[in-house]
């Protein structure tokens, strides 16, 4: 048996995704911001304080690379880290107003990204799909 690159769902799905974090990067590079930073402030813009390890597990990355990513939003001006009231070995990260600003035009640019990758796709395929893509992130778990 051969393998059907046209038939492999890891094939297709990895191949989507690299076409909108290419589409995503253009739209938000003008911004001064990269996909990973992006990632990790949608976290924090939803909630605010939350500490690395929480920023690993929501995000299902390895813990050096959001740990070096936070590094650089910190010297960037991004993000500024704070003693956990409850443990003072854990910090909670916080947004600065340079990241705040960066929000609603961030977000923006993803959604335009998002519409326009999606635009030859029907609403009900676009429900399908979603269902489908949340079925299988559930079943990795």
């Amino acid at each position: 048996m051969t393998f059907e690159k046209d038939t492999s769902a890891g094939y297709l799905v990895n191949h989507v995704a690299r076409i909108f974090a290419r589409a995503l990067t253009d739209e938000i590079r003008p911004l001064g911001l990269a996909p990973a930073p992006f990632a990790i402030l949608l976290e924090l813009w939803r909630e605010e304080g939350l500490t690395q390890r929480q920023l690993v597990e929501r995000l299902d990355l390895e813990q050096a690379t959001v740990a070096n990513t936070l590094s650089r939003m910190e010297r960037d001006g991004l993000i500024e880290r704070r003693p956990m009231a409850d443990d003072a070995r854990a910090q909670a990260i916080h947004l600065t107003a340079m990241a705040r600003a960066l929000e609603t035009p961030a977000t923006a640019a993803a959604s335009a990204v998002n519409r326009r990758l999606m635009a030859a796709v029907s609403s009900a395929d676009r429900e399908h799909l979603f269902r489908t893509l949340r079925l299988l992130i559930d079943a990795s778990r």
